[in-house]
This record gives structure tokens, C-alpha cells and sequence, in this order.
């Protein structure tokens, strides 16, 4: 098992940017592909951005180059740098990993709260 804790989110203006950080205990970290998602009040829960064991990422279309996510298996740390955020940015963001080939096993951590408001 993994757990994972979120940390970095807060207030922030429109046009801003955050680090938010996802930091894992308990297993193996390398093994693990990684994801961020977030949530806002009244929606579902959607994909932003994965990256896997050996680096390689992939993110959401709606993303437009503004967000990138890296990690530091050293520091068993996920990162989601967030660049130009918007209002509508603003949700509950959460990690979440799962070691191939089990793809049904998911851990969430709680998420950090992201609101970008003048």
C-alpha cells in the first residue's frame, strides 16, 4: 500500500501559479503511476495529468500547456506546477496512484484546496 498527502494549494489571483505536491509513504514510490485530479463543487471528479514510472506523462486537452506535472522519486514527491490559473480552476485537487499491472487498486489521498479568486 501507498499513502499519499497533498499539500500546496491556497489562495491565489487569477493569472497566478501553484505548486501543489503529493507526497507518498508506505511503498515503493517508483512503481507507482501517479495522477492528479481535482473536483469542484456540483462536478465530477476529472483527470488533469498522469506521469508514469519512467517519466513519461500525459494530461487532459483542456490543460493547454498551462499545467505540468513532474516527479522526484528520490524525494517520493509528484508535483503539479499550475501556471495562468483561472476561476474556474478552482477545486479540490487530489493525487492518485496505482501500480501497473493492478489497475483496479486505486489510493487517493485527501486533496488541497485550490481557489483562484480576486
Amino acid at each position: 500500500q501507498v499513502q499519499l498527502v497533498e499539500s500546496g494549494g491556497g489562495l491565489v489571483q487569477p493569472g497566478g501559479s501553484l505548486r501543489l505536491s503529493c507526497l507518498a509513504s508506505g511503498s515503493t514510490f517508483s512503481s507507482y503511476l501517479i495522477h492528479w485530479y481535482r473536483q469542484a463543487p456540483g462536478n465530477q471528479r476529472e483527470f488533469i495529468a498522469g506521469i508514469a514510472r519512467d517519466g513519461t506523462t500525459n494530461y487532459a486537452g483542456f490543460m493547454k500547456g498551462r499545467f505540468t506535472i513532474s516527479r522526484d522519486n528520490d524525494k517520493s514527491t509528484v508535483y503539479l506546477q499550475m501556471n495562468n490559473l483561472k476561476p474556474e480552476d478552482t477545486a479540490l485537487y487530489y493525487c492518485n496512484a496505482v501500480k501497473p499491472p493492478d489497475f483496479a487498486t486505486n489510493y487517493w489521498g485527501n486533496g488541497t484546496l485550490v481557489t483562484v479568486s480576486s
